[in-house]
């Protein structure tokens, strides 16, 4: 008997050494749990952004005053889900995303200016106005930002709709909440933002006043190139920094498919070569020579494919495709950083989280969290088998 008990209390069978087991492992487990969860949902987003850095550009004194740097966030497709299509979890987890993701970027590299390219919303084409007002106050929660960074929004597609689809009251309702500022100025550097949508070139009324602004912006840009200050023309006109502009539009200038793209984040391989259908994919070519011979910009930016490119067009404007900031449009989303000054940039790119990469740590973490609950149960299981050993070699003698 005395052997017995002596086996059941080194085997911990005691009440009290169980209830101290059992609180032990409840403690690991909430250890783990707590600790995958901040890092795949808060310092995963530090780690990652926090090796991204601004690109040098060179800055030629002029007067003996050194020129001032622009830093510039672009990105593109945020895509927020609607009322429609958008399951609650898929909103609460790439949002979330989304959101980590900007804040954690405003608090590391400390942008100027951030231009989001279009597609902020997926249902503006058609969400009522309940849903848009619902829609907008969750967008600005996610990307808010202190007074000192401006946020410029470019009109995509998914938020007023194809051309077919786009109405005065859908534009209007747009730009009453980001504004319908076209020509941006800061540092020397312009910028002009493209209703791209509108750019279908059939003399709709909307298509037509979006034309005439965009000629009415090349004539004030012209006007602050040095060969025609003082012309008459120019009498009136506002005077703007004497710098070709970078043009920020939604839809991608006219070209052919994504067939010379390339990179990890480029369209994948089976799709490159898919021919793009003009107007839907990218701009047709007359909208696209219309806007290079306006403009005549320096560098395009543009979104709506979700995939990173980067074209020279006719006359030498390079063009750079930003890929979506969302995980619901791509596993490895990013953002374009520039460093502009009035005659020169330099872009560089941003990687955010991969999604695989913060889908494996869970899954990893679930599986260590499976194994200790089973040695846990396994200990627990040993000790009573050892114990009816030793019950029933008493019983025998």
């Amino acid at each position: 008997m005395a052997l017995f008990s002596w086996g059941l209390r080194r085997q911990n069978f005691h009440p009290l050494r169980r209830r101290r087991r059992r609180a032990l492992l409840l403690l690991k487990l909430t250890v783990v749990v707590i600790s995958v969860l901040l890092f795949c949902e808060y310092f995963i987003y530090y780690l990652v952004i926090f090796q991204c850095r601004w690109p040098e550009v060179k800055t030629p004194a002029h007067g003996g005053r050194q020129e001032p740097v622009l830093k510039a966030m672009f990105l593109a497709d945020t895509h927020l889900l609607g009322e429609i299509r958008g399951h609650w979890l898929d909103k609460l987890r790439r949002e979330w995303q989304m959101e980590r993701a900007f804040q954690t970027a405003l608090w590391l590299l400390q942008p100027e200016v951030v231009f989001i390219l279009g597609d902020i919303f997926d249902e503006g084409k058609w969400s009522s106005a309940q849903a848009w007002a619902d829609d907008v106050q969750r967008f600005q929660k996610m990307f808010r930002h202190d007074s000192h960074v401006q946020l410029k929004v470019v009109i995509g597609n998914h938020d007023v709709g194809f051309h077919y689809q786009m109405s005065t009251y859908r534009i209007k309702r747009f730009e009453k909440v980001f504004s319908s500022e076209r020509l941006f100025s800061r540092k020397g550097v312009n910028f002009v933002m493209v209703n791209s949508v509108a750019m279908e070139g059939d003399g709709c009324s909307i298509c037509s006043e979006a034309e005439a602004e965009l000629r009415d912006i090349s004539r004030k840009l012209n006007c602050s190139r040095e060969q025609v200050q003082g012309s008459s023309q120019c009498e009136g006109k506002q005077q703007l920094p004497s710098s070709a502009p970078v043009l920020l539009q939604h839809y991608p200038l006219y070209r052919a498919s994504d067939a010379n793209c390339s990179g990890e984040d480029a369209a994948p391989p089976e799709e490159r070569s898919v021919p793009f259908k003009e107007k839907y994919d990218v701009l047709s070519r007359e909208a696209s020579q219309k806007l290079l011979w306006w403009l005549r910009p320096r560098l395009v930016l543009s979104g709506h494919t979700h995939s990173a490119c980067e074209v020279l067009h006719p006359g030498g404007a390079p063009e750079v495709s930003v890929p979506s900031f969302s995980w619901r449009n791509r596993n490895n989303p990013s953002f374009i950083m520039g460093s502009l000054t009035s005659r020169d940039y330099a872009l560089s790119k941003c990687y955010l989280p991969f999604e695989d990469t913060v889908l494996t740590t869970y899954g990893a973490a679930a599986g260590f969290l499976v194994v200790l609950i089973l040695a846990h149960f396994e200990r627990l299981l040993s000790s009573f088998l050892f114990g009816w050993k030793l019950c029933r070699m008493h019983t025998r003698r």
